[in-house]
Protein backbone atom coordinates (compact mmCIF):
# COMPACT_ATOMS: atom_id res chain seq x y z
CA UNK A 1 0.00 0.00 0.00
CA UNK A 2 1.57 3.26 -1.19
CA UNK A 3 -0.45 6.38 -0.33
CA UNK A 4 0.35 10.03 -1.00
CA UNK A 5 -1.57 12.62 1.03
CA UNK A 6 -1.92 16.16 -0.27
CA UNK A 7 -4.01 19.28 0.24
CA UNK A 8 -3.76 22.93 1.19
CA UNK A 9 -1.51 23.74 4.14
CA UNK A 10 -3.29 23.47 7.49
CA UNK A 11 -6.15 21.23 6.36
CA UNK A 12 -4.94 18.24 8.37
CA UNK A 13 -2.69 16.23 6.04
CA UNK A 14 -0.29 15.37 8.86
CA UNK A 15 -3.17 14.44 11.16
CA UNK A 16 -4.50 11.92 8.65
CA UNK A 17 -1.03 10.63 7.71
CA UNK A 18 -0.14 10.06 11.37
CA UNK A 19 -3.45 8.39 12.22
CA UNK A 20 -3.24 5.97 9.27
CA UNK A 21 0.42 5.20 9.99
CA UNK A 22 -0.22 4.46 13.68
CA UNK A 23 -3.26 2.33 12.92
CA UNK A 24 -1.32 0.28 10.34
CA UNK A 25 1.53 -0.19 12.83
CA UNK A 26 -0.95 -1.41 15.45
CA UNK A 27 -2.15 -3.99 12.94
CA UNK A 28 1.39 -5.33 12.62
CA UNK A 29 2.20 -3.70 9.28
CA UNK A 30 5.73 -2.57 8.54
CA UNK A 31 5.05 1.10 7.91
CA UNK A 32 7.24 3.90 6.60
CA UNK A 33 5.88 7.43 7.04
CA UNK A 34 7.57 10.05 4.88
CA UNK A 35 7.26 13.75 5.68
CA UNK A 36 7.69 15.42 2.30
CA UNK A 37 6.09 18.71 3.34
CA UNK A 38 8.60 21.55 3.83
CA UNK A 39 6.50 22.64 6.81
CA UNK A 40 7.22 19.34 8.54
CA UNK A 41 4.67 18.40 11.22
CA UNK A 42 4.40 14.64 10.92
CA UNK A 43 6.80 13.90 13.80
CA UNK A 44 4.61 15.94 16.13
CA UNK A 45 1.40 14.32 14.85
CA UNK A 46 2.93 10.89 15.51
CA UNK A 47 3.55 11.92 19.10
CA UNK A 48 7.35 11.85 18.95
CA UNK A 49 8.58 13.73 22.06
CA UNK A 50 10.03 17.19 21.47
CA UNK A 51 13.50 16.21 22.66
CA UNK A 52 13.59 13.34 20.18
CA UNK A 53 12.22 15.56 17.41
CA UNK A 54 15.18 17.90 17.90
CA UNK A 55 17.53 15.07 16.93
CA UNK A 56 15.84 14.50 13.55
CA UNK A 57 17.89 15.98 10.71
CA UNK A 58 15.97 16.15 7.39
CA UNK A 59 17.59 14.34 4.48
CA UNK A 60 17.93 17.62 2.57
CA UNK A 61 20.13 18.92 5.42
CA UNK A 62 22.37 15.84 5.57
CA UNK A 63 25.31 17.51 3.80
CA UNK A 64 27.75 14.63 4.29
CA UNK A 65 25.25 12.10 2.95
CA UNK A 66 24.36 14.24 -0.05
CA UNK A 67 28.00 14.84 -0.93
CA UNK A 68 28.92 11.18 -0.49
CA UNK A 69 26.10 9.88 -2.67
CA UNK A 70 26.11 12.53 -5.41
CA UNK A 71 29.81 13.34 -5.52
CA UNK A 72 29.09 17.08 -5.33
CA UNK A 73 29.35 19.75 -2.68
CA UNK A 74 26.14 21.19 -1.25
CA UNK A 75 25.26 24.78 -2.24
CA UNK A 76 27.94 25.05 -4.90
CA UNK A 77 27.22 25.70 -8.55
CA UNK A 78 28.64 24.40 -11.82
CA UNK A 79 29.38 20.91 -10.55
CA UNK A 80 29.08 17.54 -12.19
CA UNK A 81 27.34 14.99 -9.99
CA UNK A 82 25.65 11.61 -10.12
CA UNK A 83 22.07 11.74 -11.35
CA UNK A 84 21.29 8.25 -10.03
CA UNK A 85 22.82 8.13 -6.54
CA UNK A 86 22.61 5.03 -4.36
CA UNK A 87 19.68 5.51 -1.97
CA UNK A 88 18.38 2.02 -1.13
CA UNK A 89 19.79 2.04 2.41
CA UNK A 90 18.77 5.56 3.45
CA UNK A 91 15.34 4.74 4.89
CA UNK A 92 16.76 2.00 7.13
CA UNK A 93 19.70 4.14 8.25
CA UNK A 94 18.05 7.52 8.78
CA UNK A 95 14.46 6.82 9.82
CA UNK A 96 13.28 7.57 13.36
CA UNK A 97 11.25 4.73 14.90
CA UNK A 98 8.25 5.57 17.08
CA UNK A 99 5.33 3.35 18.09
CA UNK A 100 6.18 0.92 15.29
CA UNK A 101 6.29 3.67 12.64
CA UNK A 102 9.52 4.49 10.80
CA UNK A 103 9.54 8.22 10.06
CA UNK A 104 11.73 9.74 7.36
CA UNK A 105 11.78 13.54 7.05
CA UNK A 106 12.83 14.82 3.63
CA UNK A 107 12.91 18.55 4.37
CA UNK A 108 13.05 21.47 1.97
CA UNK A 109 15.88 22.40 -0.34
CA UNK A 110 16.87 25.88 0.78
CA UNK A 111 17.64 27.17 -2.68
CA UNK A 112 15.76 29.17 -5.26
CA UNK A 113 13.73 27.08 -7.67
CA UNK A 114 12.28 23.98 -6.06
CA UNK A 115 12.91 21.97 -9.21
CA UNK A 116 16.58 22.83 -9.44
CA UNK A 117 18.99 20.14 -10.58
CA UNK A 118 21.04 20.49 -7.41
CA UNK A 119 22.55 17.57 -5.46
CA UNK A 120 19.93 17.85 -2.68
CA UNK A 121 16.99 17.58 -5.07
CA UNK A 122 18.60 14.81 -7.10
CA UNK A 123 19.10 12.72 -3.97
CA UNK A 124 15.56 13.33 -2.68
CA UNK A 125 13.95 12.50 -6.01
CA UNK A 126 15.98 9.31 -6.29
CA UNK A 127 15.03 8.43 -2.72
CA UNK A 128 11.30 9.00 -3.29
CA UNK A 129 11.42 6.89 -6.45
CA UNK A 130 13.13 4.05 -4.55
CA UNK A 131 10.67 4.22 -1.64
CA UNK A 132 7.66 4.06 -3.93
CA UNK A 133 8.84 1.57 -6.53
CA UNK A 134 11.22 -0.72 -4.66
CA UNK A 135 10.28 -0.92 -0.96
CA UNK A 136 7.92 -3.61 0.28
CA UNK A 137 6.57 -1.89 3.37
CA UNK A 138 3.42 0.21 3.47
CA UNK A 139 4.19 3.83 2.66
CA UNK A 140 2.31 6.93 3.81
CA UNK A 141 3.69 10.14 2.27
CA UNK A 142 2.66 13.47 3.80
CA UNK A 143 3.13 15.88 0.89
CA UNK A 144 2.96 19.60 0.30
CA UNK A 145 -0.03 20.99 -1.59
CA UNK A 146 1.02 19.55 -4.92
CA UNK A 147 2.80 16.65 -6.60
CA UNK A 148 6.33 18.11 -6.63
CA UNK A 149 7.93 14.95 -5.22
CA UNK A 150 6.28 12.71 -7.79
CA UNK A 151 6.97 12.20 -11.48
CA UNK A 152 5.55 10.00 -14.20
CA UNK A 153 7.81 7.14 -13.17
CA UNK A 154 6.81 7.23 -9.50
CA UNK A 155 3.12 8.00 -10.10
CA UNK A 156 2.52 4.48 -11.38
CA UNK A 157 3.73 3.08 -8.06
CA UNK A 158 1.36 5.17 -5.94
CA UNK A 159 -1.81 3.22 -5.19
CA UNK A 160 -3.84 6.33 -4.43
CA UNK A 161 -3.59 9.99 -3.56
CA UNK A 162 -5.72 11.19 -0.68
CA UNK A 163 -6.61 14.86 -0.82
CA UNK A 164 -7.63 16.34 2.50
CA UNK A 165 -10.15 19.17 2.22
CA UNK A 166 -11.71 21.45 4.79
CA UNK A 167 -15.02 23.21 4.08
CA UNK A 168 -13.62 26.38 2.54
CA UNK A 169 -13.19 27.66 -1.00
CA UNK A 170 -9.40 28.09 -0.79
CA UNK A 171 -9.04 24.48 0.28
CA UNK A 172 -11.25 23.34 -2.59
CA UNK A 173 -9.35 25.48 -5.12
CA UNK A 174 -6.06 23.98 -3.91
CA UNK A 175 -7.45 20.45 -4.15
CA UNK A 176 -8.66 21.03 -7.70
CA UNK A 177 -5.18 22.22 -8.70
CA UNK A 178 -3.67 19.08 -7.15
CA UNK A 179 -6.11 16.90 -9.09
CA UNK A 180 -5.11 18.60 -12.37
CA UNK A 181 -1.40 18.22 -11.63
CA UNK A 182 -1.86 14.58 -10.63
CA UNK A 183 -3.66 13.85 -13.91
CA UNK A 184 -0.75 15.39 -15.84
CA UNK A 185 1.65 12.77 -14.47
CA UNK A 186 -0.84 9.94 -14.88
CA UNK A 187 -2.03 9.62 -11.30
CA UNK A 188 -5.75 8.95 -11.65
CA UNK A 189 -6.72 7.16 -8.44
CA UNK A 190 -7.63 10.10 -6.23
CA UNK A 191 -9.76 9.94 -3.09
CA UNK A 192 -11.25 12.77 -1.07
CA UNK A 193 -11.26 13.07 2.73
CA UNK A 194 -13.19 15.88 4.38
CA UNK A 195 -11.73 17.33 7.60
CA UNK A 196 -12.86 19.86 10.21
CA UNK A 197 -16.47 19.18 9.29
CA UNK A 198 -19.03 20.72 11.64
CA UNK A 199 -22.18 19.23 10.10
CA UNK A 200 -24.05 18.05 7.03
CA UNK A 201 -23.84 21.47 5.36
CA UNK A 202 -20.02 21.36 5.41
CA UNK A 203 -19.94 17.82 4.06
CA UNK A 204 -22.37 18.61 1.25
CA UNK A 205 -20.36 21.72 0.33
CA UNK A 206 -17.32 19.53 -0.28
CA UNK A 207 -19.28 16.81 -2.08
CA UNK A 208 -20.80 19.34 -4.48
CA UNK A 209 -17.38 20.64 -5.43
CA UNK A 210 -16.14 17.17 -6.35
CA UNK A 211 -19.02 15.44 -8.08
CA UNK A 212 -17.79 12.13 -9.42
CA UNK A 213 -15.13 11.78 -6.72
CA UNK A 214 -16.03 9.55 -3.81
CA UNK A 215 -15.75 11.01 -0.33
CA UNK A 216 -14.22 8.10 1.58
CA UNK A 217 -14.19 9.78 4.97
CA UNK A 218 -15.48 12.76 6.89
CA UNK A 219 -13.59 13.83 10.02
CA UNK A 220 -15.39 16.21 12.39
CA UNK A 221 -13.77 19.31 13.79
CA UNK A 222 -12.22 17.99 16.98
CA UNK A 223 -11.04 19.63 20.16
CA UNK A 224 -9.44 16.27 21.00
CA UNK A 225 -7.04 16.56 18.06
CA UNK A 226 -6.26 20.19 18.89
CA UNK A 227 -5.53 19.30 22.51
CA UNK A 228 -3.34 16.35 21.48
CA UNK A 229 -1.25 18.76 19.40
CA UNK A 230 -1.02 21.24 22.28
CA UNK A 231 -0.05 18.49 24.73
CA UNK A 232 2.62 16.98 22.45
CA UNK A 233 0.64 13.76 22.00
CA UNK A 234 -0.04 11.69 18.90
CA UNK A 235 -3.30 12.29 17.07
CA UNK A 236 -4.64 9.01 18.49
CA UNK A 237 -3.67 9.62 22.13
CA UNK A 238 -6.69 10.29 24.29
CA UNK A 239 -8.99 10.14 21.30
CA UNK A 240 -12.58 9.04 21.83
CA UNK A 241 -13.56 5.66 20.44
CA UNK A 242 -15.91 7.30 17.96
CA UNK A 243 -13.24 9.52 16.45
CA UNK A 244 -10.68 6.72 16.26
CA UNK A 245 -13.30 4.59 14.52
CA UNK A 246 -13.62 7.26 11.82
CA UNK A 247 -9.90 7.01 11.03
CA UNK A 248 -10.15 3.21 11.14
CA UNK A 249 -13.03 3.28 8.68
CA UNK A 250 -11.04 5.47 6.28
CA UNK A 251 -8.23 2.91 6.46
CA UNK A 252 -10.69 0.06 5.89
CA UNK A 253 -12.13 1.84 2.86
CA UNK A 254 -8.64 2.26 1.43
CA UNK A 255 -7.79 -1.40 1.96
CA UNK A 256 -11.05 -2.44 0.35
CA UNK A 257 -10.46 -0.30 -2.72
CA UNK A 258 -6.80 -1.23 -3.10
CA UNK A 259 -7.08 -4.94 -2.34
CA UNK A 260 -7.06 -6.04 -6.03
CA UNK A 261 -3.67 -4.33 -6.42
CA UNK A 262 -2.00 -6.02 -3.47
Amino acid sequence: MKIAISGKGGVGKSTLAAALSLLLARQGEKILAVDADPDANLASALGIPQEKQKTIVPISHQAALIEERTGAKVKQYGQIFKLNPEVSDIADSYATIHEGVALLVLGAVEQGGGGCACPENVLIRALVTDLILNKDEALIMDMEAGVEHLGRATARGVDTMLIVIEPGQRSIDSAQRVIRMAAEIGLQNIQIVANKVTGTEDENFIKQAFLGKKLIGSIPYSEEIRKADRNDQSVLDGMSEGLENIFSEILNQLKLQLSPKQ
